[in-house]
């Protein structure tokens, strides 16, 4: 920086820059390289919709995966046991061997099964429950009329599953495809029982079958049913 003093005064004055042609270019690139510099810094800090993060998280935190593995479910539901019984006019009409198959095919495991004549004392308290009924007696004499087939089964979620393969109790209001909507026509003669809940299924397997009657073993094809 070049400056000129004066001489005679009575003070000194200021040096004042010198003014080129070279300096004023200079100060038009400093103000012109801030100005870039402003906007691009308000370009940061101010980014476009079409790039922001937050806008991409607002739109996309709706449409949030939810994930439900069916299988994992399963592997943490507990095994349970179900009595399922044909009764004397499944088994005089010769249709046990189809409903095994169902529940064969469905993919669980067969513990206990018995051709059994039922004494009168063992079906009153099979239906001890239904002891104040006006169809009672109906009901025990109709058990005890002829053979039954006694059948233990195991699986997750046995109990629900084989009501769902049984059917609701009059065949005529059973879905097709299940045991009764198949091969029944009347609640009277509706071919098979099955528990209706994990704790009767342990009970009614401990009434129906003496012990060492019931097997535990491993399928082969346990691996290709569960995880």
């Amino acid at each position: 920086m070049e400056g000129v003093a004066v001489l005679g005064t009575a003070r000194p004055i200021s040096l004042l820059p010198r003014v080129t042609s070279s300096s004023i270019h200079s100060h038009k690139l400093v103000k012109n390289n801030t100005q870039q510099q402003k906007q691009l810094s308000a370009l940061f800090q101010h980014p476009s919709p079409l790039f922001s993060l937050s806008k991409l998280q607002s739109k996309n935190k709706y449409k949030k995966p939810h994930i439900f593995l069916p299988h994992l479910v399963a592997s943490l539901e507990d095994v349970e046991e179900t009595y399922i019984m044909v009764k004397p006019d499944g088994v005089q009409r010769g249709v046990v061997g189809e409903i095994i198959s169902r529940f064969e095919k469905k993919g669980f495991k067969l513990t206990g099964l018995k051709l059994f004549q039922c004494p009168k004392e063992l079906a009153e308290e099979h239906y001890k429950e239904l002891k104040e009924k006006p169809f009672f007696p109906k009901l025990t004499e109709y058990i005890t009329s002829g053979p039954v087939v006694c059948m233990a089964w195991e699986g997750v979620g046995v109990v629900a599953s084989a009501r769902k393969l049984i059917g609701v109790t009059n065949p005529l209001q059973a879905e097709p495809g299940t045991i009764r909507g198949d091969l029944a026509v009347q609640t009277g003669r509706n071919v098979i029982h099955g528990s209706d809940s994990p704790e009767n299924g342990k009970r009614e397997i401990a009434l129906w079958f003496k012990e060492g009657e019931v097997c535990q073993w491993t399928p082969a094809q346990a691996p290709w049913l569960r995880e």
